[in-house]
């Protein structure tokens, strides 16, 4: 496959640093609702990556369920991979790709699991089968087909009615504590608009970024 002329010019309307908010949590916030408004698919969703055992990154995306002062949070299998990855590493970064905007943010920080209070009340309000799914799947185990899958849905339905799901030991919350935020805006000619907010003991400098 040779790909070098698939390409993309980009044209949006740049951003310089009066237009950038002091705080990068609101500057997030704002870029959000206009990712929202502009009819963005899943703007909640967001790369997450962890080093790997074999010391390979390793990218996944996930659901960006909440964020405020406290962070930026997400549920999951605490015995997934990424679960196992972060005990060992709680250095991750975050990546929300808003391709339709020719935009992209980019978020390092460190993580902490929320409380079990927090976990509980998420997981009474998620989908019955969503519920469901997170007693199924052992995530990132070894299964030997999806029959495993349907038959183990199956037989905890039968189990666990409506209203009545328990949420799993396993299964809870993530919080990313943010280090640093980058914006990145397209422009024309490859000569993008980079902003880097780094976290200091005064709060937050930003500086631009050659592209």
């Amino acid at each position: 496959m040779d790909l070098s002329e698939f390409r993309k010019e980009y044209a949006a309307h740049g951003i310089d640093r009066h237009e950038l908010l002091d705080d990068p949590l609101a500057q997030f916030k704002a870029w959000f609702e206009q990712a929202k408004t502009a009819g963005v698919i899943e703007p909640n969703a967001m790369v997450l990556s962890t080093l790997g055992f074999d010391s390979f990154p390793s990218s996944r995306a996930v659901l960006l369920k909440a964020a405020d002062e406290r962070g930026f949070s997400f549920f999951t299998n605490y015995d997934s991979k990424k679960g196992e990855e972060i005990a060992a590493n709680p250095r991750v970064t975050l990546l929300f790709p808003w391709f339709s905007l020719e935009r992209q943010i980019h978020i390092s920080g460190r993580v902490i699991r929320t409380s079990e209070e927090e976990s509980l009340a998420y997981f009474a309000r998620r989908p019955y089968g969503s519920q469901l799914g997170a007693l199924v799947s052992n995530q990132s185990a070894v299964i030997p087909d999806r029959a495993h899958l349907e038959t183990r849905l199956a037989t905890l339905k039968a189990q666990h009615p409506q209203g009545a799901v328990p949420k799993p030991a396993s299964w809870g919350g993530y919080r990313i504590i943010p280090e640093s935020f980058e914006f990145w805006q397209g422009r024309t000619n490859r000569l993008h608009d980079r902003f880097l907010y780094t976290r200091g003991a005064k709060g937050w400098t930003i500086t631009r970024l050659a592209p």
